[in-house]
């Protein structure tokens, strides 16, 4: 195994922002956030489309520089020379030379980030390994199936093999079986002990492959913390029941609402603390001439929480 470079603080957070506030103009993107990301920990950033989440990205990675509060990677300044090379950035978008191979695309990006000689080869070795594309390595990146490039990409990201990683939506675009070989590069990270921020538009990924979840809406983290931690401060020991009327029946909204619940697309969601209350809403729902097609009993997870907060599902 070749060393990680980078003059950073081994007793410094992986990530620690302080107060952040961004503003553009009259708009406040981000309103003074303050966040970290502990020593082998996989932090999920969740939030809606323009919540502030991708103006809080672009300040970890240095791209964007706060109005007022710091960001700092390992202790130091985000968009410092030291800070980025501690500092691994897997973004959306395919970033990759479509005429040059597997090899030839880590070679250098790994040039970009210092690497020569003896250290370069073993970091792509590696990255070849991590992402199973030996077999590919002299494959033009061009030729490769969408799976294979994402994760082409995310090699192309670790080639410095940072002490954090910060990936930005993985998985879009990848289909089921190149969602599970991700998942699987990212639990091996993972359990060597790189420490993660993961963004992602899939709430199963983030309750798969996350420690502790932060939901960020309206530029401030308004929930930090395990799945069973933020379910239990959502909900406690409450219950969901979904209901689904039919189409024809008039008044649903009105009337899910007027007992606590919120309608989502065509389905009733409510909250019960026992079973039993079930059989009330269903009486409510009869006696209002509401025809009722199914009805479900389940515990609150991650999603349900997220609605809860929001007001939104995540990929709205």
């Amino acid at each position: 195994m070749f060393a990680t470079a980078g003059p950073v603080s081994s007793s410094s957070l992986p990530l620690k922002i302080e107060a952040v506030v961004k503003r553009f103009g009259q708009v406040t993107a981000v309103d003074g956030i303050t966040l970290e990301v502990r020593n082998g920990e996989c932090l999920g950033l969740l939030g809606p489309n323009g919540a502030g989440k991708s103006t809080l990205i672009r300040s970890i990675v240095g791209r964007v520089i706060p109005n007022t509060g710091r960001v700092t990677i390992f202790g130091a300044p985000a968009n410092s020379a030291a800070a980025r090379t501690a500092l691994g950035w897997v973004p959306q978008e395919l970033a990759l030379y479509p005429r040059l191979t597997c090899r030839e695309n880590l070679e250098s990006f790994g040039r970009c980030q210092g690497l020569a000689g003896n250290g370069l080869q073993q970091a792509v070795a590696w990255c070849l390994e991590w992402a199973a594309l030996q077999d590919r390595a002299g494959e033009l990146s061009k030729n490769l199936s969408g799976g294979m490039r994402r994760r082409l990409n995310m090699a192309a990201g670790l080639i410095h093999r940072p002490k954090l990683v910060l990936m930005d939506e993985p998985t879009v675009g990848v289909d089921p079986q190149s969602r599970n070989r991700i998942f699987e590069m990212i639990e091996k990270l993972h359990g060597e002990g790189t420490a993660i921020i993961y963004t992602t538009h899939y709430m199963e990924e983030a309750e798969r492959l996350c420690d502790r979840v932060a939901i960020v809406d309206h530029g401030r983290i308004i929930a930090l913390g395990t799945k069973d931690e933020l379910v239990q401060k959502a909900f406690a020991s409450r219950s969901q029941v979904l209901a689904r009327f039919a189409d024809s029946a008039a008044g649903v909204g009105a009337w899910v609402e007027q007992h606590g619940g919120r309608l989502v697309d065509s389905t009733a969601e409510f909250t019960v603390e026992h079973p039993t209350e079930i059989a009330g809403l269903l009486d409510d729902a009869a006696k209002a001439g509401l025809e009722l097609v199914d009805v479900s009993l389940r515990r609150p997870n991650l999603e349900s929480v997220f609605l809860h907060l929001t007001g939104r599902e995540l990929r709205d």
